[in-house]
Parts: C-alpha cells; structure tokens; sequence
C-alpha cells in the first residue's frame, strides 16, 4: 500500500504529525507508549532469559554471549527470537499497541517478521555500527519497520539507537567487505560520507517505544555506563511485502498476521535490494559480523 493510500485512514494510535513525521524522517520515538503492565510482564520474562543463559559457556541459536559471560557474571548480546523463548513477548508482539501503530505506518494489513531482544551491558556493551536491516532479509517492498521497547530507562550514557533522518529515502549501500564477505555493517569509505551530525539520538524512559524504517541508516554506541539497556525489538510489515530470502533469525511467528488480512497480491517497490548470503543453513549475531567473530556454533 503506497503512502497516499494509507493516509485516507485515520490513524488510531499515533498523531498524523507523528505519521508525517516518519514517512517523512525514516524514524519516530513514542515516549512512554506502553503501560507498566506491560513493562512488568516483559522484564519477569526477561530476567528468565539471563538466568537460563547462566548455564550457556558459549552462544548458539536463542543465547548470543558477550566474550566475558560466565555463569556468575552473565553479560548477553542478544537473545534471538523471544517470541518464540517467552509466551509473554509473543503476546506483548500480538496484543499489544506495537502492532496498531504498525497498522497506522503501513496500513491495516500488518505480518510479523521477526524479533530479538538486544541487551547492550553494562560497563561495555557493544557497539553497533552503521548499517540498514533491509539487506539482511530483503522484502519485495521497503515498508518493513523495526520498534525498540525500553524495558528500562534509557539515557544518552547507554548507547540509544542514533538514526539518520531522510536517510531511508538515500541509497543502499553494499553490506559486503572489499574481501567479498558479509560485513553486516557500512565500509568506512561510506560511513565518512554520512552527514552524522544531523543523527537524531532517542533516549527515552521505560515504557518508549523507537520505530525506525528498514531503509533508514541507524547505529548505536557502546554502552560504558553502569546501567544496562535491554531493547526488545520487534519488525512488522505491510502483509504485501514479501520475503526474497530465508529469515535470518527464523521464528514460528513469522509472516503471521497480526493486524487485518493476508494479502492476495505481493507489492513490488521498483528500487532494487542487495541479496545477503543464504541464512538458511544457520546466522551469527549481527554483533559477531560486526566484530569479525567466528561464527557461533549452530
């Protein structure tokens, strides 16, 4: 559904300031959109996931562990696919405002893609470099969205996601190193072209939600600070875009609808998207691409 389309609905959730705003900016931050309820749900839900990563010496498919994690002192990177670890964030995925406000970017028929749940540590917690979602699962239309949940607050101090306005309707760029080999990330020659003091930073209090286009170039800092910021993530989409690629973070919630009806008829953006590698036979974080990790076992 192209944009004129969707504007002769009336959002339900966001303000048509709000709506504006992201066609126009590739981003938006809803501050404290979602009720405690919620929040209390999520983080019970997510202190589970760290006591069962205390028994993990090295990641694998769900645990993505920084180097230093040991049993006494976890420290994770990501858990992959909470929907699929949790009944409470498939739930929170599903039944909560996330997807009404997807309905309101992109229309009413609205798929769940994938999710994760990224936990940028305390004292450390990795950085994420420039970079754009869409090639690493290309669609055949570019309304697929990310929403970052702060379970907790969320300063400056902590590494917020940093994005480019305008950038989701600039080039792609090539996520492939000069060695031919996926990078997950933008080289330094197109990182230095990017016009970064314009970065729009989205800290937030618990509770805010972040929504960014899968075109829009994004990163975050690591974060040194004393305090942890858990980001759940979950990617939507209109139900026409479809899939080039395997899902590199596979759930059994993909492609679901979660809002309005299946679609009939697959829309197709005429810009082209670079193909990843075949995630199909298994995928390290993007925080172990980004870093030149071996990959993890699978």
């Amino acid at each position: 559904m192209l944009i004129d389309e969707i504007r002769r609905t009336p959002a339900k959730v966001v303000t048509e300031e709000q709506r504006e705003s992201y066609w126009e900016n590739g981003y938006l931050l809803l501050e404290r959109l979602i009720p405690e309820e919620w929040l209390v749900r999520l983080r019970a839900a997510t202190d589970e996931m760290v006591e069962r990563s205390r028994a993990l010496t090295a990641s694998d498919r769900v645990f993505d562990l920084e180097p230093d994690h040991t049993a006494d002192a976890p420290r994770l990177r990501r858990v992959t696919s909470p929907v699929d670890q949790h009944p409470d964030y498939w739930a929170y995925a599903r039944d909560s405002l996330l997807a009404d406000v997807a309905a309101d970017l992109v229309g009413p028929d609205v798929a769940f893609h994938h999710s994760k749940l990224n936990f940028k540590w305390a004292r450390g917690g990795a950085e994420v470099k420039w970079h754009q979602d869409i090639q690493y699962w290309p669609h055949t239309n570019y309304t697929p969205l990310t929403f970052g949940t702060y379970l907790y607050d969320c300063g400056m101090e902590q590494g917020p996601l940093g994005a480019l306005p305008g950038s989701h309707d600039g080039p792609l760029y090539d996520l492939y190193g000069a060695d031919g080999a996926w990078a997950g990330a933008l080289s330094a020659h197109d990182a230095a072209g990017l016009d970064t003091a314009r970065t729009a930073y989205l800290p937030g209090p618990a509770g805010s939600v972040t929504i960014h286009n899968c075109r829009t170039a994004h990163h975050s800092a690591a974060n040194d600070s004393p305090i942890g910021r858990p980001l759940l993530l979950n990617v939507y989409k209109a139900a026409d875009a479809m899939p080039y690629t395997a899902n590199p973070l596979p759930s059994s919630h993909a492609e679901e609808i979660v809002r309005g009806q299946r679609a009939r008829w697959a829309h197709h953006d005429p810009r082209p998207c670079l193909i990843p590698p075949d995630w199909s036979g298994g995928y390290t974080s993007l925080f172990a691409l980004q870093q030149n990790e071996a990959p993890a076992s699978m």
